[in-house]
């Protein structure tokens, strides 16, 4: 028998914004977030983290994780009293040191399935 390895993925619910990070099956920890406006509304599906990058500058805080969505990320801000509101130009923010956390958790690969 093989060793199994457990995975970590990403589930976010742009309806009661909340990112949450599971490892297996196992919820290890839930983000409040801020998702996209009704105009630039954050997009549905599955997708992976394809780069990452800390300081990068202008308005997406402490840290970015390119989505495999071209132009879409999960990223710090410098506006924290947006988070947990229907703000962005869909793309998913935390607070810097929540970005900060996950990054250093999850690696390039991971899936990320964003959902209503």
């Amino acid at each position: 028998m093989g060793v199994r390895t457990i995975s970590y993925r990403i589930e976010i619910s742009t309806n009661q914004h909340r990112l949450r990070l599971y490892n297996g099956d196992r919820l290890v920890k839930t983000y409040p977030i801020a998702v996209g406006k009704m105009v630039t509304a954050t997009p549905t599906g599955t997708y992976t983290i394809i780069n990452k990058q800390a300081h990068p500058g202008g308005p997406f805080g402490a840290f970015w994780m390119g989505l495999s969505k071209p132009h879409y990320g999960i990223h710090g801000t410098n506006n924290p009293s947006s988070i947990g509101k229907s703000v962005s130009h869909g793309c998913i923010r935390m607070y810097n040191k929540d970005v900060l956390q996950l990054s250093s958790i999850v690696p390039v690969g991971t899936v990320v399935r964003i959902h209503r």
